[in-house]
């Protein structure tokens, strides 16, 4: 039997820290296959999305800016990939091409490693409003959070999210953060400032319940400002390295057949990684 083989595509994708991931399980259960990087841009990923099979490739994953296209181009999807119009990780299955969202796994699936009370509160605070904040509502609504909050220095943009998604979600702008703030079990940063090298919002964390707890998606830097002040005021703190490899598992288990662990050893792998 020839290797299997699988691809994370994206443009970029250097940075991608997903192989280090696969291969770490690929070694640990003595699979024969590997993981690379492809990348892709915008205007070839039609052509690469027909023609990975060829290439020896049994699926992959898609990352920036490909999951809204890639979601477009798949024949049969997922119902949370349908909800969220986006997918990060693909398959053939009777010549089709198949899609699902795991980032949405990924965030619960940290956040119950990490953090596990977080189930029992009712009451969520997201700020920011781009494509990462999908996925945390949609798992937020899965977790039956009643009151899901989300917050954009666009007003328009989190709107549109809140009428998408209906139900518990309903938005404001970042002037609604301090009265927000005090109700608020779980806060989640989706904001990209720190990757864009924006300003952190500043949050008054004094306001903050004692047992609220702080998520953000971002992981480089490992502790955001945002973790940092949430911490600081000695509130549990989630950082966003542990959704990366949470999402990376259903993929895995999908092209080479076992389920792996996110354990403390890939997390030290990866957090070294990133130190260099």
């Amino acid at each position: 039997m020839s290797p299997r083989k699988a691809f994370v595509a994206g443009w970029p994708v250097a940075h991608s820290r997903s192989p280090l991931i696969h291969r770490f399980w690929l070694d640990r259960h003595g699979i024969d296959g590997d993981y690379v990087a492809e990348a892709v841009p915008p205007d070839s990923l039609s052509v690469f999305l027909r023609q990975f099979a060829a290439h020896g490739y049994v699926g992959g994953n898609v990352t920036l800016p490909h999951k809204e296209a890639a979601f477009r181009a798949c024949r049969h999807a997922t119902p949370v990939a349908k909800r969220l119009g986006a997918v990060n990780t693909l398959w053939l299955a009777d010549d089709a091409l198949h899609g699902d969202n795991t980032d949405v796994h990924g965030f619960t699936a940290n956040l119950d490693d990490r953090a596990p009370a977080w189930r029992r509160g009712s009451n969520a605070l997201v700020i920011g409003a781009g494509g990462a904040s999908r996925a945390i509502l949609q798992a937020l609504i899965e977790a039956r959070f009643e009151t899901i909050l989300v917050l954009n220095r666009t007003l328009s943009r989190a709107a549109a999210l809140a009428d998408h998604f209906g139900g518990p979600v309903r938005s404001g702008g970042f002037d609604e953060l301090p009265r927000a703030l005090p109700h608020a079990h779980l806060v989640v940063n989706a904001t990209s400032a720190e990757l864009e090298g924006e300003a952190a919002l500043a949050i008054d964390w004094s306001a903050a319940r004692a047992d609220a707890i702080a998520a953000d998606l971002v992981y480089v830097p490992l502790m955001t400002p945002f973790l940092r002040a949430a911490a600081a005021r000695g509130l549990t703190s989630v950082d966003g390295l542990g959704m990366l490899l949470h999402q990376a598992v259903p993929g895995f288990e999908r092209w080479f057949g076992i389920r792996p662990a996110v354990d403390a050893e890939l997390r030290r792998l990866v957090i070294a990684d990133l130190g260099k």
